[in-house]
């Protein structure tokens, strides 16, 4: 159960690190006239971000693909999942309590009231950090759950072949 469990983690960290990627490849991409390959990952990923340019980190004169804040919680995950088995046994799929997930809202919801409400106008930073804290609480949910995903399925799998 041990190797398996290290073996999703190590595939979902494998898509969590393209999916960043894929991110601020887009437009290195498009700065470098690879159009070719920018346009359809910017297009992907219009449907899941508004990508107001203004509102977007950007690297050799090119916006990302998605927001600052889409960003902050895409790195968080992918951090998260780097580091995670420094604090977590990778087998153990006793989810942490939810309020931690419920805490983990507050500052990317205090950073956006806030400039709704005129009080202060929020940065690339405070949108990336607020919204990092929810990524990173997000995979401290997100890697137990598919861990006993795999286990269950694999159970299943396994009750199916002995009935048979």
């Amino acid at each position: 159960m041990k190797r398996q469990a290290w073996k999703v983690w190590a595939l979902s960290s494998i898509v969590v690190f393209l999916w960043v990627f894929l991110i601020v490849f887009a437009p290195l991409a498009k700065a470098s006239g690879i159009v070719a390959i920018s346009d359809p990952l910017y297009r992907f990923f219009s449907y899941i971000c508004h990508q107001i340019s203004p509102r977007s980190f950007h690297v050799e004169g090119e916006q990302f693909a998605v927001c600052s804040r889409c960003f902050g919680v895409y790195f968080g995950l992918f951090a998260r999942f780097l580091i995670y088995t420094l604090w977590i046994r990778i087998d153990e799929i006793e989810p942490l309590a939810r309020y931690w997930l419920f805490l983990s809202v507050v500052p990317i919801s205090v950073d956006w009231s806030l400039a709704i409400f005129g009080i202060w106008e929020n940065t690339h930073l405070s949108q990336f950090v607020s919204s990092m804290i929810l990524g990173v609480a997000c995979a401290t949910f997100i890697i137990p759950a598919l861990v006993e995903i795999t286990r269950n399925m694999t159970r299943r799998r396994t009750f199916v072949d002995l009935k048979t």
